[in-house]
This record gives structure tokens, sequence and C-alpha cells, in this order.
């Protein structure tokens, strides 16, 4: 999935675009196995932000971004962009303030390319941390044959805050 996400995440980079990745993809990349065919991100609600989301997305060739505008995207929780892969952008999402989990995001590589991910501890709270590695085949694959896991060597944090 990262490897399809590397135009959206240069031009957020180019345009100065304030996001985080949340959902799926963040669970995966902080150790908690889960399917996701979509990315989910938070991002500064903002109209200069929301703008230069839209054309940083026009940019990594979205289509979609110009069926929008900048009043429409604020006025909702949830824009769904769907051309080469599906972007949720969300502009609020419960339990989470963009100010406070921009304070505490990791920034992570893949193959070169920088992207901002929510904190392990922003999106799993204190009281509702992952289940450790050790009980997950108890609850989520005690039906599947045991296979050993080897990190994602193309996958590495470059700066992380302490929470």
């Amino acid at each position: 999935m990262l490897n399809r996400l590397q135009d959206v995440f240069k031009s957020f980079q180019q345009h100065d675009v304030k996001y985080l990745v949340i959902g799926g993809i963040a669970s995966i990349l902080h150790g908690v196995p889960r399917a996701t065919f979509d990315l989910d991100i938070l991002i500064e609600a903002t109209p200069a932000n929301a703008l230069r989301l839209l054309d940083a997305l026009l940019d990594a060739d979205f289509g979609t971004a110009s069926l929008t505008n900048v009043e429409d995207l604020l006025a909702n929780e949830i824009t769904i962009f769907k051309d080469k892969v599906r972007i949720d952008v969300q502009t609020s999402t419960p339990g989470i303030k963009f100010e406070d989990a921009w304070s505490r995001k990791e920034t992570m590589e893949y193959q070169g390319q920088h992207f901002h991910v929510v904190s392990k501890k922003t999106l799993f709270p204190q009281s509702e941390q992952p289940p450790e590695r050790s009980t997950w085949r108890m609850f989520a694959f005690s039906n599947f044959p045991r296979t050993k896991t080897t990190p994602n060597k193309h996958l590495k944090r470059t700066r992380k805050r302490a929470a």
C-alpha cells in the first residue's frame, strides 16, 4: 500500500500540507495487524491547509480533488477521494485533536519518502493500548497457521518525539 502512496506523500511534502496518517495504516505501522485498503488522514482544518491539500492531490494526479472546494472540504468531517487509491480526508475525528496529535506526531520514511503518522500513544490511549503480540494469536489468529514475520526493512522511523 505504501508503494502506491509515494506520489501522494511527496506532493503533500512539496505543498507543506499538515496531515497525519491515522486509521488502519497507522495501526499497521505501529504493529497492530489488520487489513486496510485506503489511507485515512486527519488534516489541520484551516482554509490555507485545505487549499494546499487539494493542490497536492491534483499534483499527485487525483482528479477527484477538482470536484470539491475548500469550503465543502471543511464543512464535512470526512471527504473521500477515490482515484489510484482511496484517501479518506478527515477534518476531525473522535478522541483526537489535531493540534495535540501534530505536536506528538512521528515522521516515518519509506523508500526515501517521509510522511507523518499519528503517534502510537495518540492512536491508542493508555487505557486502550493494543494487545500484546503474545495475545494476538488467542483472539485474532487462532485459526491461521503460524508463520514467522519479519519487519519491513524498507520502513524506518526517522524521528520520534517523546510522548
